[in-house]
């Protein structure tokens, strides 16, 4: 199952006005000169990477990339605060991959009174990567389980196993979108009983590419309205004021693919429309996730913080959709 998905209880427009955020549509999905600023966040909102989702309780549960993935939490969605992390310990089968105790790139989802996480380790910059799960009935610090190596590369492969991203079809099948640089974005085939990879389907799906050396990562896949919605993050990270993410989208009536722009360009061959780029303040938008609330579909994702020395800072939008189904940031 996708993020947080839950049934709609607050009128957007209300929950809209209660976090400051902007519902003014565009006539298209299409990048357009200027965008909203983040929703009000408060507390502890400095994160990388972030993967949100909103417990049974009504708590918010924030994810976030670095040592063994921090926990927040919010009652609001406004106020976030620290506690505690998922493996505090790290990932003792990890090292070999170039950091048991850095882990990266949490991806939550909830499955039958079971919480997943999905992690990433690796060294900076190289493909001999791999990612990890990690699983809890509660999210609480110390109720976690690591169930260990659910999918690696190699420095002989041509892609990156990093940023993983479940969702489930239609059908009811489970995909985890993962990689970055090299060879772009590849898919592969999850069971739903072990979260690890489907023996009957080793099949390696490629979804995105962009020419080299253009970087792309981050990938999340979000089905609305009978498509699936490839998010991604074009070009570079993590260099403060300096970086220059910005969030791109394509779609596909299947999982697998193909998926194309708004304009009709295949992301196999660098096509993405971008829905948020640095504006402002806001510098180098990404490393998102989408999840689905009580008042829709909510874009979370980092930026970094100009007028706070390029800060890494948590960012919150509401995702509509324009009347020929493309995203736009509201």
């Amino acid at each position: 199952m996708m993020r947080g998905r839950i049934r709609s209880s607050i009128p957007a427009a209300l929950a809209a006005l209660f976090l400051g955020l902007t519902l003014a549509a565009p006539a298209s999905g299409a990048a357009t000169a200027s965008y909203p600023g983040p929703g009000l966040v408060t507390g502890d909102t400095s994160v990388h990477d972030p993967s949100m989702i909103r417990a049974a309780s009504g708590t918010y549960y924030l994810f976030g990339t670095g040592g063994g993935i921090g926990i927040r939490t919010s009652a609001d969605r406004i106020k976030f605060t620290a506690d505690g992390q998922v493996l505090p310990n790290g990932a003792t089968w990890a090292a070999a991959y170039g950091g048991s105790t850095n882990l990266w790139a949490p991806d939550i989802s909830y499955h039958n009174g079971i919480y997943w996480l999905y992690y990433a380790v690796s060294s900076f910059g190289s493909n001999h990567s791999a990612i990890g799960l990690a699983t809890s009935t509660t999210m609480n610090p110390g109720s976690w389980t690591d169930q260990g190596l659910v999918y690696s590369s190699q420095t002989t492969s041509n892609y990156n196993a990093i940023d993983p991203g479940l969702f489930a079809d239609s059908s009811g099948r489970y995909w985890l979108s993962l990689g970055s640089f090299w060879s772009g974005i590849k898919m592969i085939q999850i069971n739903p009983a072990t979260g690890k990879q489907l023996a009957s389907n080793t099949a390696l799906y490629s979804i995105a590419e962009r020419p080299s050396p253009d970087a792309e990562e981050a990938s999340y896949i979000y089905p609305h309205g009978g498509y699936y919605y490839l998010f991604v993050s074009f070009d570079y990270c993590c260099r403060g004021v300096s970086s220059t993410y910005r969030i791109m989208v394509g779609r596909s009536a299947s999982p697998t693919g193909p998926y194309v722009d708004e304009g009709g360009t295949a992301m196999l061959s660098g096509g993405g429309t971008q829905i948020l780029a640095s504006h402002g303040n806001v510098i180098g938008p990404g490393g998102q996730t989408v999840m689905t609330d009580t008042d829709g579909s909510i874009l979370v994702y980092h930026y970094y913080a100009a007028n706070l020395n390029g800060t890494p800072e948590l960012g919150i939008n509401h995702l509509d959709w324009a009347s020929n189904g493309w995203p736009y940031v509201a």
